[in-house]
């Protein structure tokens, strides 16, 4: 394999994953508002929202954009991601300000599905820029150490930092002072044990896709000399 793009930059493939990551990343914060289930764990309840199901997926597709395209691409499609993110929130709050027709008696159902509080906002897009670009940075650097081998140790151990810091910030932001500190404390940690173990379970998978991208793209990318600078766009 080598260890440069030998195609264009932007292939068919490159696309379709950027595309899916997105995606992702879109319809988790649209569906995050249903909550699906309450349990205890450590003696606190617990609720898992839907989101819950499918943002780990945007770890899953970080980590293969990183170990196949190095963390430059990885990067782009991060920011690619905020920015549609940011332009979502922007179309959906805009959509919530517009005067309604008389004859639509929806708006509180639009405000109480679709509406979000700045708080919670501000908490999503910070824990998602910190955490992506952890797991990418500790993805490639491992696979350099590592000189490629061990695949799984960088999904995980790259997971096990990255949603250390999503879970963490985004609830200690969104829900510091409106509930006990130990049930945050609880909630952080099994947003991050669950998060950890859906990359665990979905291993198998990430190989797969990993394998299919370098097969056909001719590329395996070793981010050796990299600047690990998450605002470095034009590199």
């Amino acid at each position: 394999m080598q260890t440069a793009l030998r195609k264009a930059e932007h292939s068919t493939l490159y696309v379709v994953v950027v595309a899916f990551f997105v995606t992702d990343l879109l319809v988790s914060n649209v569906i995050a508002v249903k909550m699906i289930s309450t349990f205890t764990v450590f003696g606190f309840p617990v609720t898992l929202q839907a989101a819950d199901l499918i943002f780990p997926v945007t770890y899953i597709l970080g980590d293969v954009l990183t170990e196949v395209y190095g963390f430059k691409r990885a990067r782009k499609a991060i920011w690619i991601g905020f920015a549609c993110n940011f332009f979502a929130a922007c179309a959906i709050y805009l959509g919530q300000r517009l005067p309604a027709n008389p004859d639509w008696h929806d708006q509180a159902s639009y405000e109480a599905i679709l509406g979000t509080q700045f708080r919670i906002l501000a908490a999503s897009f910070l824990a998602y820029l910190v955490g992506e670009f952890a797991n990418s940075t500790v993805l490639a650097k491992m696979k350099v150490w590592t000189n490629g081998k061990y695949l799984w140790s960088r999904t995980i151990g790259s997971t096990v930092i990255g949603q250390a810091l999503d879970s963490s910030i985004f609830c200690t932001i969104a829900f510091y002072g409106l509930m006990p500190n130990e049930v945050l404390v609880s909630l952080v940690v099994f947003q991050w044990l669950f998060k950890v173990t859906y990359e665990t379970a979905a291993t198998p998978l990430t190989y797969l896709v990993v394998s299919y991208l370098k097969r056909h793209e001719g590329v395996d990318v070793y981010d050796r000399g990299t600047r690990f600078n998450p605002f470095a766009l034009a590199e």
